[in-house]
């Protein structure tokens, strides 16, 4: 039997993550394993922005190649190596027909008492304008609204980034303040968006099915 094929099952059983998998019209959205993994760290040392665009605060893909593909990597590892109830991080591997895509985050501090989560992806820019990153995003609010019931998601956008700031208006965003924040000798002012379970209801969305959600329920301390 494949090596492969034993270790999962072994991987779900004490780490029920990687048995979540949501299923969108085009997508699956999951852990990636290390091979998966691989080729969305070579996805992103390819570029996930034009090179005149600055869109992420953390700066990690100002540096080369090389540089971005180890910061998916170390993403990944700490995401996992970090996840506690109080404070996670879900970074699932976006994926159409098994090829990767790029990756989404699906993040909460202290979700059982303020019931709030956060977003936020990357895809490899040649897969950017087809309508994958709003799919992507339902995917993603789909488990946080209707299986980890949450109240709200947010998510925060530079004001000159018109691809995310209309993907998150599509879906029901609204505004709620501003953050500003320092890039090197630069300050950043960022529009603070939040999309309540009322106006998720309201949404005509794409079918999303989430397998595996019963048995990770603890690790989100549901």
């Amino acid at each position: 039997m494949d090596l492969v094929v034993m270790i999962r099952p072994v991987l779900s059983a004490l780490w029920p993550q990687y048995g979540l998998t949501i299923f969108t019209p085009r997508l699956e959205l999951r852990l990636p394993r290390e091979e998966e993994l691989a080729a969305l760290a070579h996805l992103a040392a390819k570029g996930v922005h034009r090179a005149d665009e600055r869109p992420f605060l953390t700066p990690w893909t100002e540096g080369g190649p090389e540089d971005r593909a180890r910061s998916v990597l170390q993403g990944h590892w700490s995401r996992l190596a970090g996840w506690s109830v109080a404070a996670w991080q879900l970074g699932l591997g976006v994926f159409h027909h098994g090829r990767p895509l790029g990756v989404v985050t699906l993040r909460a501090r202290d979700f059982l008492v303020v019931r709030e989560v956060t977003t936020s992806s990357w895809l490899g820019i040649e897969h950017q304008g087809k309508g994958y990153g709003t799919e992507a995003r339902v995917g993603l609010l789909t488990l946080a609204f209707d299986h980890l019931d949450a109240r709200a998601a947010r998510t925060e956008v530079f004001q000159d980034n018109h691809a995310s700031q209309g993907v998150s208006r599509k879906l029901g965003y609204e505004h709620d303040g501003i953050s500003v924040d320092a890039r090197g000798d630069e300050a950043l002012v960022s529009d603070r968006l939040r999309l309540t379970r009322q106006k998720w209801t309201q949404q005509n969305r794409p079918p999303v099915r989430v397998d595996g959600m019963t048995a990770c329920r603890a690790m989100f301390g549901l």
